[in-house]
């Protein structure tokens, strides 16, 4: 029998399609001792209301380290309708608990170059990152419509079901396409500067929120308040890096994308000790 991990999860990506999987979604966080573990593939919109957990909340299932997906930190669900829900971690006092649980275990980098040579040598593919400065935020217009041929492949997979038995397919509605690439531009300890893509499930979240009762153009200008004009200069940022499958082994210049942010509050009178 495969013992069950407790783990605080942290990250959840925007979807994307999958012919094997029909969605997929990226899942990470952390272990009881800290140390980074990612859940791929994760079914989660295919889970019941009452098993879908939140970010920072204690979750326990079974897993099995992913052999089709030799990154560290890659692991496999088992038994997905048996997931344990734990407690939340809340914000209270500026985020101490969340702080104590994501940074005080774990090695937090400034360097660009050191965590890019921990994926070309495939040390790591998760890593925490303080930015020395958050220069600017990027919109980018893409193709709003999944591509068709995968979409119709993929919808028809959906009667045939798929790697997570026990789920309804066939009444299973695909994420709309996220319009728009939204993306930070980063300075490191060194001054090295880098655009990385932000694809936490979070942001795509809040520009289908803001698009209720706006025009696009408002929309995206109230994403932009958001992370920039509020979250980058005036919290205390730390950026959840991890490198897609795709680039991870062919050594790109940077195969990390920005899957988590992680924003307390400014809080001059707290240490990684207290």
């Amino acid at each position: 029998m495969l013992k069950r991990t407790r783990i605080l999860i942290a990250v959840k990506t925007y979807p994307v399609l999958s012919q094997r999987y029909i969605e997929l979604v990226c899942t990470a966080g952390f272990r009881e001792d800290g140390s980074w573990i990612r859940l791929y593939p994760a079914p989660f919109r295919f889970l019941e209301d009452n098993q879908r957990y939140r970010k920072y909340q204690w979750i326990e299932l079974a897993v099995q380290k992913n052999e089709l997906d030799k990154r560290p930190e890659s692991y496999i669900p088992i038994d997905v309708d048996n997931i344990e829900i734990h407690e939340w971690i809340d914000t209270k006092r500026n985020w101490v608990e969340r702080k104590r649980l994501v940074l005080q275990k774990n090695e937090i980098y400034t360097d660009l170059s050191q965590i890019i040579k921990g994926a070309h040598q495939n040390d790591f593919s998760l890593a925490i990152f303080k930015p020395s400065k958050i220069i600017n935020f990027k919109v980018e217009q893409v193709e709003p419509n999944w591509d068709a041929t995968k979409q119709q492949a993929i919808e028809a997979s959906q009667k045939q079901g798929s790697l997570f038995d026990g789920f309804k397919y066939e009444d299973f509605k695909l994420i709309k396409k996220l319009p728009y690439k939204f993306s930070y531009v980063i300075q490191d300890c060194h001054g090295t500067c880098s655009r990385m893509m932000i694809e936490d499930w979070e942001i795509g979240q809040l520009y289908w929120n803001c698009l209720k009762n706006n025009d696009k153009e408002t929309a995206i200008e109230k994403v932009r308040q958001r992370y920039f004009a509020d979250i980058a200069q005036t919290k205390d940022v730390y950026l959840f890096l991890g490198t897609t499958y795709q680039f991870h082994f062919k050594r790109a210049p940077n195969p990390y994308v920005i899957i988590g942010v992680f924003y307390p509050p400014i809080d001059n009178q707290w240490t990684l000790f207290d």
